[in-house]
């Protein structure tokens, strides 16, 4: 099993910045990718940003790319998302997650590819 925890969650106002953390503990040897997803109220959950763990690809949906970026400490075991420049629309849950099996590239910001997930932190962008 693997057990994910999200901190770094708040409100901010519009143009601002807020970095996620995902501390992972438990069998983390047996993830091969990790990502970011979030779920609005009333909305399907979708992908944010995945990465290979053993340093690999990094995967963005167009929504965030060039506004956030995925990282990881392996050190630390713990996924990082950095969101800039951020917009109401990027309010939601946000949840980590990660997968022990293969995942084509093509399947790497579904939610349905991954077995573990934490329990989301809360993003609030105000206008």
């Amino acid at each position: 099993q693997v057990q994910l925890v999200e901190s770094g969650g708040g409100s901010v106002q519009a143009g601002g910045s807020l970095r996620l953390s995902c501390a992972a503990s438990g069998y983390t040897y047996s993830t091969n990718y990790m990502g970011w997803f979030r779920q609005a109220p009333g909305k399907e959950r979708e992908g944010v940003a995945a990465l290979v763990t053993g340093g690999g690809s990094t995967y963005y949906a167009g929504s965030v790319k060039g506004r956030f970026t995925i990282s990881q400490d392996n050190a630390k075991n713990t996924l990082y998302l950095q969101m800039n420049s951020l917009k109401p629309e990027d309010t939601a849950m946000y949840y980590c997650a990660a997968s022990r099996g293969w995942i084509a590239d093509w399947a790497m910001l579904r939610p349905g590819s991954y077995n573990y997930w934490g329990q989301g932190t809360q993003v609030t962008v105000s206008s």
